[in-house]
């Protein structure tokens, strides 16, 4: 079935004093997902350019909180291509994993231009035209879509957030937990960050609040001594309703070691496919180090109001409620799945158009990263069969970090 027309806007003025830039391909994010791109579409022989919105690669996880660690394994997690020293520990810390992706981005001399921050994405009959930021315009055949979720947090219409007197912020502007000691925080949220942030929180000595409206399945991080997504890497091959058993299983079987959950149990939802990694926060709930609250209903002037009806006060209020695909570059002129993200074929390609592919945007037990990798592989391999009518003519013979 021939591919719909992709609906389109009018793109940005072109340069007129100079050639504008043309690429087989761009890819747009220089986070994991872009830099594993980059790295098959080398192997695959097509030109192209990784633009970041940032100044240095990985800026989205340069920025992340510091006390940040990959709940992934290191042998799941790292890029195609190039494993993680043996020195990095099993479960790599924010500093580590940007080491790597600067170590990956060096040994395999991606070409990434930073400072590039990419505002519109539009069309034409042969090519797409990427308008960044300050006027520049290039064009390029193929767009890859390696944007990630965290540059676009959601951040929930709560009623009367303008009474509120104290400090309101998403969990993507927290970073240490320090200059919170001693302040009653309400963390909103039940997903890894709202998990991690909590317990960082009461170990500073900040009185610490967590509201869940829709609960949460908590999994340990590890079982009998193997991280849970080296065995979710085995169950992802599982359909979902047979995979979401499996992790009830899983939930059961640290049930019976520590006893339930004092979390409330999560609601049925397709695109909640991570479940809560670790105890750090039914542990802080079970010793009163971390209280828990349901659903938040509104703000007051001192604090919230829950839908118990009960009061509260607080200095802060973080919102640690997710992220949405990061997609705003495109306007409304592409498909968006049930979950936000761009609406696929074959895992990658665009239902719009078979020019625009996305990486990165598949979830699962097997772990993001472990995913991006996948992703990845496949799109090259796309990409080369429509530029060049297959990818194994066009494969480079640098395959290996050149270690520079």
């Amino acid at each position: 079935m021939k591919n719909p027309p992709l609906p389109r806007r009018t793109p940005l003025p072109l340069p007129t004093s100079k050639a504008i830039e043309t690429h087989d391909a761009i890819v747009i994010g220089a986070g994991p997902a872009g830099l594993a791109s980059s790295r098959e579409l080398t192997r695959a022989g097509i030109r192209h350019l990784v633009l970041e919105r940032g100044e240095t690669i990985g800026h989205t996880w340069v920025h992340l909180y510091d006390g940040l660690v990959l709940h992934t394994g290191k042998h799941l997690s790292a890029l195609p291509g190039m494993p993680f020293p043996s020195s990095t520990p099993l479960f790599p810390s924010r500093e580590d994993f940007v080491d790597y992706l600067r170590l990956y981005a060096r040994g395999f001399d991606l070409p990434v231009q930073t400072g590039a921050d990419v505002e519109s994405v539009t069309g034409n009959d042969e090519h797409w035209i990427i308008g960044l930021r300050g006027g520049v315009a290039m064009r390029s055949r193929v767009i890859v879509v390696a944007t990630g979720i965290v540059s676009n947090p959601n951040a929930p219409e709560i009623p009367h957030k303008e009474r509120f007197k104290g400090r309101i912020i998403h969990s993507v502007e927290y970073r240490r937990p320090q200059p919170f000691a001693n302040q009653r925080v309400l963390v909103v949220g039940a997903g890894n960050s709202s998990g991690e942030i909590c317990a960082e929180l009461a170990n500073a000595g900040a009185h610490v609040t967590v509201a869940i409206r829709s609960g949460a399945r908590v999994v340990p991080r590890e079982l009998f001594g193997i991280p849970v997504q080296y065995i979710g890497a085995v169950l992802d091959t599982l359909p979902p309703p047979v995979l979401r058993r499996a992790m009830r299983v899983t939930s059961a079987i640290a049930d019976r070691f520590r006893g339930s959950s004092p979390l409330p149990p999560p609601t049925e939802n397709p695109c909640a496919a991570v479940p809560l990694i670790g105890f750090h926060l039914t542990d802080g709930v079970r010793t009163g180090r971390i209280q828990l609250r349901r659903g938040l209903q509104e703000f007051t002037p001192q604090g919230v109001r829950f839908v118990d009806g009960s009061e509260q006060p607080f200095e802060t209020v973080i919102l640690a409620t997710g992220y949405r695909a990061a997609l705003g570059m495109f306007g409304s002129s592409i498909a968006r799945d049930r979950c936000g993200f761009g609406a696929r074929t074959n895992r990658v390609i665009s239902t719009d158009s078979p020019d625009l592919y996305f990486v990165g945007h598949n979830y699962g037990p097997a772990g993001g990263l472990r995913n991006i990798g996948r992703d990845a592989r496949l799109a090259a391999r796309l990409i080369a069969d429509r530029l060049h009518g297959t990818g194994q003519r066009h494969t480079q013979t640098r395959q290996q970090p050149s270690g520079r």
